[in-house]
């Protein structure tokens, strides 16, 4: 073998443990504690902090290490963690008895708890940079996808005082860009430069989806020792979670090249994947304080999560769009099948949704060509590879040459997707891109071989960081995720027109019709358990105080109340909803059989979706308010006019008087119930509201601007709302389930501790599993009176629980965030369908329905 040193990269760093690096940062400490609160692990600088040497402290109880109200604040915090990737912090706390003050942060590893300090910063009162509804509102006012990056690294760089903040995205391969930058001046910018995926390790871009925030304060300070280094198995702590974990040495070398003296990076993920990184760059030491960084880890999240409703909304409306051309590809083929033979066409009437500059179609061996692609024998032989490899699914690809290098194909053809459009034999749609010459901007060379350093030949980072500029040639432009999927709606659709046109028309429609009604029960399925989760979450934080119960009830009415709104517009196939029925469901929901107090009169309209879950919440909080305050809280007496009418120009006015109530005076104080009321139409409709607390009784006047309003086509059915359940009050003592045992089967754990609370508070005595396995061995050891079993458990369903429960004689209904025609399509049509989100009021009212055994 050769004694030659070869060229290597930075992809050697992929086997660095940097979570076992044994060291933290020197601006705070660490301890690790047992499960019986003894100081296993300790930094070596403790005595600087708490004032006893490092080997002191080890085998001692941790009250005397702190004060004991210290330990009992830590301990009480640590009650609310929930899972092993989770930390909380404490501020301003005293720790020893000369009563100086810490900021920690602690959380779980394994069976230790890890206790970090830092001292206590003053933060400045009243700083508008730490507004968190402020920072969301002027993120939500950006236009564009630019602009909302630009305001996100704005307002980071505000949060945290560095001196660069920069918005970092992925692509699929793993490099990434700059595609915003905030920066004071004269430091040069990095806006638009890519760096390759090799700078960020492996085992960096896993901890970064496990600890969103990461601090560098100095690159210059020396790490400190937790000691000892190993414990009584051989095995090194992992500082995975620690605020406080020590740098690689690899990635310093890397910051001093960069000429950066302190780093900070906040994770962005999107739909469970990290979509890329808020990167922060200061040119000498940098700490924020504790709180600040909490907050701007907070504003990491909230960022991420409109940016994931962001990319939502614009691919649904995408989809939406090649739905409809889909409809009319499907309608033009199955009147004229010829077209299938005129990739000219197709061509056509795929470009609004597909861009392409070639399709090759090949349907029982025959063949057609249109525009840029391979010739006739090449594109039979790349039907034979995508038969082989394929396997009847979407396929993409943006370098065909590399895929196929085998493939006869014209240098210009780069980026291919490939669209099965039937059984057997398979038959083919496939879109071809030309190539994309373009010009990439690159931080520093991303071929340079790395060379030979101090930390080795293997673990040396590259040194240069100007720009560098490569010539990207035999790429396509990628297509894109939302592509895929409307693809995936024209494979369905042409797969259809082709089973028609050999005689099995019957079943591809059935399958075709089954296919959008299980993407339509999908959305709401995916909506319903947010709004599960969102209701589970607020229950499960609620206290015995009397104002966080009340606070508790507003915000569920309110998330209901958005729920059979969303109820409302998806039954259409998110269409314009009736705005009649919305009122029916929102007074139904609220009065029950009182609900001929409000008195409505007005020819029906439509409401776009948007102003319908906006009128939702309003006309929910002035139901809500006269119900507590005004002429519907009155015994009997008081009434609500409630009328609307269309003007000339198509806007509709809608007034609310309420009439024989007690006497009305304007609040001292707005709460957020009144913000919503007359802020929601004008802020999110370009709308007017208008409000008058009128001695006798509470007058609103609202405006909708007509692009919101639509003419109903025919008059809707004389029927209950959707979600127009009578709201009652449950007495404490009313309790159907009392002495029962009740199996709860449902795979997301905070909507089941919501359900169990729920069973338990009617009486039950509960038992829950997440899936069929565990349900079927719990029922092997254990008989029950009842079960609950949520439809969906991920990726099978309840009914074969449910077909066991039959068997023994069990009486059992279904819960569900799908239409009920889901959990009804199966051998048990006849059970009880309860619709989720769980609710006291929902889960009575379907106990009714169930012969339940009776307990003495």
């Amino acid at each position: 073998m050769s004694g030659a040193r070869e060229p290597i990269d930075l992809t050697n760093c992929d086997r660095e443990p940097i979570h076992q690096l044994g060291a933290i940062q020197p601006f705070g400490f660490l301890l690790a504690i047992s499960s019986d609160w003894i100081v296993t692990r300790a930094s070596a600088n403790l005595a600087e902090f708490l004032g006893v040497e490092q080997p002191d402290a080890l085998g001692r109880p941790v009250s005397s290490v702190i004060t004991p109200e210290a330990l009992h604040t830590i301990r009480n915090k640590l009650t609310t963690l929930r899972g092993p990737d989770v930390g909380e912090r404490i501020f301003d706390i005293a720790l020893m008895p000369d009563q100086s003050r810490f900021d920690l942060a602690v959380h779980f590893n394994e069976n230790q708890v890890i206790l970090e300090g830092e001292p206590g910063q003053e933060v400045r009162r009243n700083a508008p940079s730490l507004s968190m509804r402020g920072m969301m509102s002027r993120l939500d006012q950006t236009e564009t996808i630019e602009a909302f990056f630009r305001e996100g690294a704005r307002q980071a760089r505000a949060l945290t005082g560095f001196d660069r903040v920069m918005v970092y995205r992925f692509d699929e391969g793993g490099s990434g860009e700059v595609v915003a930058e905030a920066a004071r001046s004269g430091i040069g910018s990095f806006l638009g430069l890519h760096y390759p995926a090799s700078d960020i390790p492996v085992q960096a871009r896993a901890l970064y989806l496990r600890n969103l925030f990461r601090i560098i304060a100095d690159i210059e300070a020396v790490p400190v020792p937790v000691l000892p280094q190993l414990d009584e198995h051989g095995q090194p702590l992992d500082l995975s979670m620690s605020v406080l974990r020590s740098v690689s040495p690899i990635h310093i070398e890397y910051l001093k090249n960069m000429g950066v003296g302190a780093s900070l990076s906040i994770s962005i993920v999107v739909d469970g994947k990290l979509w890329g990184l808020f990167a922060c760059h200061h040119y000498g030491p940098h700490l924020p304080s504790a709180q600040n960084r909490s907050t701007a880890e907070l504003f990491g999240q909230m960022f991420a999560s409109r940016l994931e409703s962001r990319e939502r909304r614009l691919a649904l409306d995408y989809e939406t769009k090649a739905r409809r051309i889909a409809d009319r590809l499907l309608t033009s083929v199955a009147d004229n099948a010829s077209l299938l033979d005129d990739p000219a066409w197709l061509i056509e009437a795929l470009a609004d949704v597909i861009p392409a500059d070639g399709i090759g179609v090949w349907i029982n061996g025959r063949l057609a060509l249109a525009g840029i692609g391979p010739d006739e024998t090449s594109f039979a032989a790349l039907v034979r590879h995508l038969n082989r490899n394929a396997a009847g699914r979407i396929y993409a690809v943006d370098r065909l040459a590399d895929t196929y290098p085998d493939l006869a194909v014209d240098d210009g053809v780069a980026g291919m997707l490939a669209i099965p459009i039937s059984r057997s034999p398979r038959d083919y749609v496939v879109l071809f891109r030309q190539e994309l010459v373009r010009t990439v901007r690159w931080g520093g060379d991303p071929h340079k071989p790395v060379e030979y350093g101090p930390n080795g030949p293997r673990l040396t980072p590259r040194k240069s960081f100007e720009a560098w500029s490569e010539l990207v040639r035999g790429r396509s432009r990628p297509f894109t995720e939302a592509e895929r999927h409307v693809a995936e709606t024209i494979r369905v659709t042409l797969i259809e027109v082709v089973l028609r046109l050999t005689d099995e028309a019957s079943m591809a429609r059935q399958a075709a019709n089954e296919r959008q009604e299980l993407l339509i029960a999908e959305l709401n399925h995916r909506v319903r358990n947010i709004l599960s989760l969102i209701t589970g979450i607020i229950r499960q934080s609620q206290t015995t105080s009397v104002s966080v119960g009340d606070y508790i009830r507003q915000i569920e009415g309110r998330v209901q109340s958005l729920a059979r709104a969303h109820d409302q517009i998806t039954r259409d196939h998110w269409a314009p909803a009736s705005l009649r029925q919305l009122l029916l469901a929102e007074t139904a929901a609220y009065f029950g059989k009182n609900a001929q107090r409000i008195q409505m009169h007005g020819e029906d309209v439509l409401l776009e979706p948007q102003a319908f879950s906006t009128a939702a919440l309003v006309f929910h909080e002035l139901m809500t308010n006269s119900a507590k305050y005004g002429s519907l809280s009155a015994a009997g007496s008081g009434t609500v006019q409630l009328g609307w009418h269309r003007d000339d120009e198509g806007n509709l006015h809608i007034g609310w008087r309420e009439k024989d109530g007690p006497p009305v005076v304007e609040p001292i104080r707005h709460g957020f119930g009144s913000t919503i009321i007359r802020r929601s139409i004008p802020y999110d409709l370009g709308g007017k509201a208008e409000i008058r607390y009128v001695r006798d009784g509470l007058e609103a006047d609202f405006n909708i601007p007509a692009r919101y309003v639509v003419e109903p086509t025919s008059e809707p059915p004389n029927s209950a709302p959707v979600g127009a359940t009578e709201r009652r009050t449950i007495a404490d003592d009313h309790q159907p389930l009392s002495g029962l045992n009740v199996l709860l089967v449902e795979n997301n754990l905070i909507i089941a501790m919501d359900g169990e609370d729920i069973l338990r508070r009617l009486g039950g005595k509960v038992t829950t599993a997440p899936s069929v396995a565990e349900t079927m061995e719990t029922l092997a050891s254990q008989s029950f009176d009842l079960a609950l079993l949520d439809v969906n458990l991920g990726d099978e369903t309840s009914f074969g629980i449910a077909d066991r429960l039959a068997a023994e004689g069990v009486p059992f209904l279904f819960a569900t965030g799908y239409g009920e025609g889901i959990a009804q399509a199966n051998s048990h049509s006849d059970a009880p369908v309860l619709q989720k989100p769980y609710t006291m009021e929902g889960v009575t009212n379907i106990l009714g329905r169930v012969p339940l055994p009776k307990r003495q």
